[in-house]
């Protein structure tokens, strides 16, 4: 089994028609993993629903928390990508022993269909959790990081290593 842990970020935005805005009501996920036909025992739980800019220490404490207390060893957090490598940091240094712990967004919101790589990015997770050691990742853009190697790059739009050495 998977535990999942929703945070927010531009993978669970939708997009307001009447003013352009992008905002949160509720997860893609569950609709995601039907259409994807996930066939992985998951357990879903919202921690929070806010844009990664605006994720304080007391929110990064609240989801190391939860991924101390989960019941299940393997974990996904989805997250927005602009400080997803921080929380990856910050959850590294609370050493939660012997939990996989994978963190996932996505560029585009998952509402503007096709165009989105939330779909991808979650499918991949699913698998990174699955089959890496114990430890904190970042998964985008169909590969995993190391939380200590990994950052956006905002020019290209994608995540790649700090030393690729």
């Amino acid at each position: 089994m998977i535990q999942i842990f929703v945070t927010g970020g531009t993978f669970d935005k939708k997009y307001n028609y009447l003013n352009g805005e992008l905002y949160f009501k509720d997860s893609h996920l569950k609709e995601m993993m039907e259409v994807g036909r996930c066939s992985v025992p998951l357990d879903v739980k919202t921690l929070m629903m806010i844009d990664s800019l605006e994720m304080t220490e007391e929110d990064r404490e609240i989801i190391a928390h939860n991924c101390k207390r989960a019941k299940f060893d393997d974990i996904i957090i989805t997250h927005g990508t602009d400080t997803i490598a921080e929380t990856a940091r910050y959850l590294a240094e609370k050493k939660i022993e012997g939990k996989t712990i994978v963190l996932m967004g996505a560029m585009i919101p998952y509402a503007f269909g096709s165009s989105s790589d939330g779909f991808f990015n979650l499918g991949a997770a699913v698998a990174f959790a699955q089959i890496l050691l114990p430890g904190v990742y970042v998964a985008m853009n169909g590969r995993f990081f190391t939380w200590d190697n990994v950052k956006k790059n905002r020019k290209t739009g994608f995540f790649e290593e700090i030393d690729p050495a």
